[in-house]
């Protein structure tokens, strides 16, 4: 094939990738105004937009900008962490069934957390303790599952981390039930952290979150032709002249950094990041170039609309959004199970 035609090829695969990335964020804004316009109180789509431009009445303003409008950017912010995140995790472990939680982040995020809820924490005011000791135990699992799965040379082999993973995960969810056992009267606010939602949102969250969580994808974003190398085969990354030890001990960080962000702030919502990557890579294809910015916007817009669901389909009462992802995401994990047992002859 002459030069040409390559590069006509790649020049309408860029254009390709661009026309859905740009759908997607066209879908993503109106899914946006479509869910601050619903609730309890039903605001029209043109007073809602109005609100944003600096219109509206003094009542209406006031559910805009300060419920509904942090909730929901607090979902995007949360949908696109857990969803690049699990884009991430699948292609450095190869496998679709690859999510956040598999090397127990989330688990020890869960374990800060319910200490802070069960124990109180002095030494960080307000209502940042919940979120700081999140985010403090989701690194501190990191660190052990890596020193666990290190070997002498200082390479880390993926069976390894995943086994690793799932026992320092396994750990930190029986010492969240030894927590809840001992919770006394404040059990049920570590059974409803435990569940994720986003009811508690502040613009404080989000003003905290937004900047780790975009430092966090744009390390990702920035290795993605790497870790599409690295999808193909370690060996042949390496040949590459990649430092497959190092790129994948980066993306770990950066993955764990948006992880950590999420469930400090929501809680545990399960199975974002293992429906949307799958969803997108079919879509899309497997190249991460266009996976994980799709990921990024297919995570917020399923983490807007779920909540949105969450919060209107007991009306004026409302779930935990954890508990509808996990509706949802159950079903399609098994159709993931039943998929690979049919492509592997099992």
């Amino acid at each position: 094939m002459a030069a040409e035609d390559i590069a006509e090829l790649q020049r309408a695969k860029y254009a390709r990738w661009s026309i859905i990335i740009v759908f997607l964020s066209l879908v993503l804004v109106a899914a946006i105004i479509i869910c601050l316009s619903i609730g309890v109180v039903s605001i029209p789509f043109d007073q809602v937009i109005s609100i944003l431009l600096g219109g509206g009445s003094e009542r209406d303003r006031h559910i805009i900008l300060n419920l509904r409008l942090p909730r929901v950017l607090l979902g995007v912010v949360v949908g696109a962490s857990l969803a690049v995140a699990g884009a991430t995790m699948q292609g450095l472990f190869r496998n679709p069934m690859a999510s956040p939680s598999v090397i127990g982040i989330s688990a020890g995020a869960a374990f800060g957390a319910s200490l802070a809820l069960v124990l109180g924490v002095s030494w960080v005011s307000g209502a940042f303790a919940i979120p700081a000791m999140a985010f403090l135990f989701a690194f501190i699992t990191l660190f052990l599952v890596y020193a666990v799965s290190r070997d002498r040379r200082g390479y880390v082999p993926v069976e390894t981390l995943l086994l690793a993973g799932i026992a320092i995960g396994a750990l930190f969810n029986a010492l969240v039930s030894a927590l809840q056992y001992f919770a006394g009267d404040k059990l049920s606010g570590v059974v409803f952290w435990l569940m994720g939602g986003l009811n508690n949102a502040t613009w404080d969250q989000i003003l905290i979150s937004i900047p780790a969580v975009i430092l966090g994808c744009s390390i990702i974003m920035t290795l993605s032709r790497d870790l599409n190398a690295i999808m193909v085969g370690e060996e042949q990354a390496g040949n590459l002249g990649i430092n497959v030890n190092q790129v994948r001990m980066v993306l770990l960080l950066a993955a764990s950094l948006v992880t950590a962000i999420a469930v400090s702030v929501a809680g545990t919502i399960g199975f974002v990041g293992l429906i949307i990557p799958h969803v997108l890579r079919i879509l899309v294809g497997p190249d991460h170039r266009v996976l994980l910015p799709a990921s990024i916007i297919g995570g917020a817009l399923f983490m807007v609309a779920t909540d949105t669901l969450a919060r209107t389909i007991i009306s004026p009462a409302e779930l935990p959004v954890g508990i509808i992802t996990s509706i949802m995401g159950a079903p399609f994990f098994i159709y993931l199970l039943m998929s690979r047992k049919k492509s592997m002859g099992w």
